[in-house]
């Protein structure tokens, strides 16, 4: 009886809920507005839940009418809980957003180690940087995207071909390293101009190392490097196109098709240019930006193996024109005295590859790259005409000695062929005669890397690296690193301890001693630049309690170099004379990067770098030791980007800067333009509409409190100084090296995207 009656009371019951009103929740799951595949959703404190499909769609039928806490969650990212109310016969729409974790499995670099490895537990500080953050103000190239990187500064370094090299914490450009997919295409040739010809369509990622890297990728790799991971052609969208244009009428197109064929993929992306104007809005007669037509095409291939083996080949070739100078020029001008103008061609060929070698149970991985880089170029009536091709081979072994302990192993061989039509590269001949006599340099190297994870929580890196360099000799670079960090992610400290070196060619690195009208002095045999550098990096992550997050990564850096080569502006204000200092240089500061998402569709993001860099140099007349600053290094800088989403809207506002502090300038003596620029801000706002599925179009303003700086060019009335002794008490002449920052005013951009 008593089973009975159990029975009919639980047929009762079920009858009940089968009859209880109920509705449907429905919603979209992202995370920083990409769709979530196959995240979790559930309903608080009930078995109701589901997955949800391949785009982030989900659907919980059959909810009892009622007030309940949704929850998402997702690996990598953190779980989110939002309140719903369910109406009976209804469907409720509720779209959800989930932050990375400190721990997020996409965020895995590479340039700290030659490892693949989750960011969190590389051993040295490794900045990740998505094609996301750069279209939140697009430009036209790679170079003008690093504004947004707090301690990376894209500088400028002439007012007439615009042409610049990048510089991170205050160190000139040639202390930059810049790699495409960890290998060394953009050599110091190359630098000046071919940053302007990687195609957005290409990036996956940006990853930088500030301080010294010289221990895994040798010479140039003093400052630290900047790697462009380009996508892989198996997970590029099919079709991608990306077009805007602003109101100084030039126009910017990136196309990229991926395709599989067989067991390869393939990805084809061009980059086109286009800027025409003459403008002079400072009217000193000369053009305020270079005129430009450019085109870059890549392209990549890779091929399914057996264990996820590596095997890839791309090419790049690019092209450009580009002038500067006095508005009435003309090609026919090009080289002479009459109108003076700066016209540079440019074209560079690329080949890159990677292959695993089937050895069974090991990894063995063999890189190699090619390029050849020719420019043709006019400043006024200098002609400067080059070659440089740069051969490079690379294997390495990764061992996995133990759960714990972790061998990188590797051998390289670079070859720099260059050639050009100035004393650089010419040697004394027969009955007083100069030959041509070409720069070659060759650099064998070894390189040895010991990770070991003392505890769960700590790892120690050793690294040590040995160059022969065929004019140099030997040279060594030792480094050390360390990590510990909660098992969680939520806190990291790393302290890091390197050496790098750098050899310097000053006619493929300084642009200086091309153009303009001071003489080049070279009156010493060059020695290496040589630094120590020790860097103590923090990352805290947070989860307020309002659901938002915080992270916070701060970093102190001190660098110290020996024979370092400066241009000397002022001991004769009409040459730079290159010499090894007589001193020592220093390198210090901090920097300090915040992001913070909050549980409403808004994220910011604030970087602070402070800045001290400085030389001790030996006076020529003698005396003490004097105190000379960094030019072009402001001792404080900033960089912002605050955005809002309206997801019901599919719009999104973007508003993005820079701020500069007070820097030092090369000025001659007695010049009337100030030593040391002005504070000054660079600030944008766009806003992008969703239109549906993959197409965006876009908009705003850049610059938009129309900054424009003054004293760009010195004499520019007599750029070929034939008049020096005119009206002229102080001796002056032309000059282009007077810049901090682009003389580019308040412009309006419209553009559309499209991935397929």
């Amino acid at each position: 009886m008593k089973q009975l009656l159990l029975w009919l009371v639980l047929m009762i019951s079920g009858v009940a809920v089968v009859a209880q009103p109920t509705g449907t929740v429905r919603g979209v799951v992202r995370s920083e507005g990409k769709e979530v595949p196959f995240a979790s959703i559930g309903l608080k404190g009930t078995t109701l839940g589901t997955t949800a499909d391949e785009h982030g769609s989900y659907v919980v039928p059959n909810v009892p009418a009622g007030s309940y806490r949704l929850v998402g969650s997702a690996v990598g990212l953190l779980p989110t809980e939002r309140n719903i109310t369910v109406t009976a016969g209804q469907t409720t729409t509720l779209h959800l957003s989930l932050n990375p974790g400190p721990n997020a499995l996409g965020d895995v670099v590479v340039s700290g180690t030659l490892n693949e490895v989750i960011k969190s537990e590389s051993p040295v500080a490794v900045e990740l940087y998505s094609p996301k953050l750069f279209r939140k103000n697009p430009a036209v190239c790679l170079f003008e995207n690093l504004t947004m990187i707090n301690g990376v500064r894209p500088q400028l370094n002439c007012n007439v071909c615009g042409t610049g090299d990048i510089h991170i914490n205050g160190l000139e450009g040639p202390y930059t390293m810049v790699l495409i997919d960890g290998m060394p295409l953009v050599s110091s040739l190359s630098t000046v101009y071919g940053l302007s010809g990687i195609p957005s369509s290409l990036i996956e990622r940006v990853e930088v190392v500030k301080g010294p890297a010289s221990t895994l990728y040798g010479s140039e790799a003093v400052g630290g490097l900047i790697n462009v991971i380009t996508k892989n052609p198996a997970k590029a969208p099919r079709f991608s196109a990306d077009v805007f244009a602003t109101s100084y009428r030039d126009v910017n197109l990136d196309l990229g098709v991926a395709r599989k064929i067989g067991a390869a993929s393939t990805l084809l992306s061009t980059n086109l240019y286009h800027y025409n104007q003459r403008r002079d809005v400072n009217n000193d007669g000369f053009t305020d930006v270079p005129t430009q037509q450019r085109v870059s095409v890549f392209n990549k291939w890779t091929w399914a193996r057996p264990e996820q083996q590596v095997a890839s080949l791309a090419g790049r070739y690019y092209y450009e024109d580009r002038f500067g100078g006095q508005l009435n020029w003309s090609p026919e001008h090009r080289g002479q005295d009459s109108i003076y103008g700066e016209s540079v061609y440019t074209s560079r060929y690329e080949l890159l590859g990677q292959y695993q070698l089937p050895v069974r149970g090991q990894k063995l991985l063999l890189s190699g790259t090619f390029n050849q880089h020719n420019q043709n170029s006019a400043y006024g009536t200098t002609l400067y005409q080059a070659v440089q091709r740069v051969g490079f081979g690379q294997l390495t072994w990764a061992k996995e000695l133990s759960i714990r302990h972790n061998l990188l192993t590797g051998a390289t061989y670079r070859l720099t062929w260059y050639d050009d039509n100035t004393p650089a590269t010419a040697a004394a001949g027969p009955n007083d005669t100069r030959r041509n006599a070409p720069d070659l340099v060759q650099l064998p190297g070894l390189f040895v890397q010991d990770e070991w994870r003392l505890t769960p929580d700590a790892t120690l890196l050793m690294g040590l690296r040995y160059d022969y360099n065929s004019r140099h000799g030997n040279i060594l670079s030792p480094r050390l690193n360390y990590k510990w960090g909660r098992p969680d992610g939520s806190q990291v400290w790393r302290v890091g301890l390197g050496n790098g070196y750098r050899v310097v060619n000053l006619f493929t690195e300084d642009h200086a001693a091309l153009t303009g009208a001071r003489q080049v002095v070279v009156p010493e045999a060059l020695e290496p630049e040589r630094s120590w550098n020790v860097n103590v990096n923090y990352n805290r992550f947070l989860q307020l309690p309002s659901g938002a997050t915080l992270t916070l990564d701060g970093s102190v850096f001190y660098t110290y170099f020996t024979n370092k080569i400066s241009p000397d502006y002022d001991t004769n204000p009409n040459q730079i004379i290159y010499r090894n200092l007589d001193g020592y240089a220093i390198s210090r500061g901090l920097t300090l990067n915040t992001d913070l998402a909050l549980s409403r569709p808004l994220k910011v993001m604030l970087g602070v770098t402070l800045l001290d860099v400085f030389r001790r140099e030996q006076p020529v007349e003698g005396g003490p030791r004097r105190r000379v600053a960094q030019f072009h290094s402001p001792p404080f800088s900033g960089t912002w980007a605050v955005s809002y989403t309206w997801e019901k809207l599919g719009l999104a506002l973007d508003y993005t800067g820079q701020v500069s502090s007070p820097m030092a300038l090369p000025v001659f003596p007695n010049d009337f333009r100030p030593g040391r620029s002005p504070w000054y801000a660079l600030q944008n706002i766009q806003a992008t509409r969703k239109l549906r599925e993959g197409l965006e179009l876009y908009g705003g303003l850049k610059n938009l409190f129309n900054f424009l700086p003054r004293y760009a060019l010195l004499r520019p009335f007599d750029p070929f100084d034939k008049n020096v002794g005119v009206d002229n008490p102080q001796g002056y002449t032309f000059d282009t090296s007077y810049n901090y920052a682009p003389i580019q005013g308040r412009r309006l951009f419209l553009g559309v995207r499209y991935a397929l």
